[in-house]
């Protein structure tokens, strides 16, 4: 025997047999609030560590042999408030796949800079014997 309901019917149907949660429903208030929250305390942030690169960088308050770490570790601090506050990569169950994309990510770009330094290291070495009158022979 046929159903003579549409589809259409079908799915009111179905949805009139659903409970409406608020807590499930993007766009009410108390997600915007949230997310204007979580969206403003990480710019809060960039700014601030934006700003504190600038400071290290400018200020002879730091010795001059930690600055590159500490703007490493800024950099690195900026990177980590990026991907937690705007591209939402945490380490809950439900990012595992963004958590291993981002992994593969990070291993392609460290496996690219590497072998870019291997071979910079091993032309200088090939090249490095060479006399100083062939290496100003093609300057003007």
């Amino acid at each position: 025997m046929k159903n003579s309901q549409s589809p259409q019917q079908d799915a009111h149907q179905a949805h009139d047999g659903m409970e409406e949660r608020d807590d499930e429903r993007p766009g009410s208030a108390g997600d915007l609030r949230s997310s204007l929250l979580k969206y403003g305390g990480g710019l809060v942030l960039s700014i601030i560590l934006t700003l504190a690169s600038f400071w290290v960088s400018d200020t002879g308050a730091v010795w001059e042999g930690g600055v590159p770490v500490l703007l490493a570790a800024l950099a690195i601090g900026q990177m980590g408030a990026h991907l937690l506050f705007f591209l939402h990569v945490s380490s809950g169950p439900e990012s595992t796949n963004n958590i291993l994309a981002l992994a593969f990510g990070v291993f392609i770009v460290g496996l690219v800079i590497f072998g870019s330094m291997i071979i910079m290291h091993s032309l200088d070495a090939r090249m490095g014997n060479m006399p100083a009158a062939h290496a100003t022979m093609n300057m003007p």
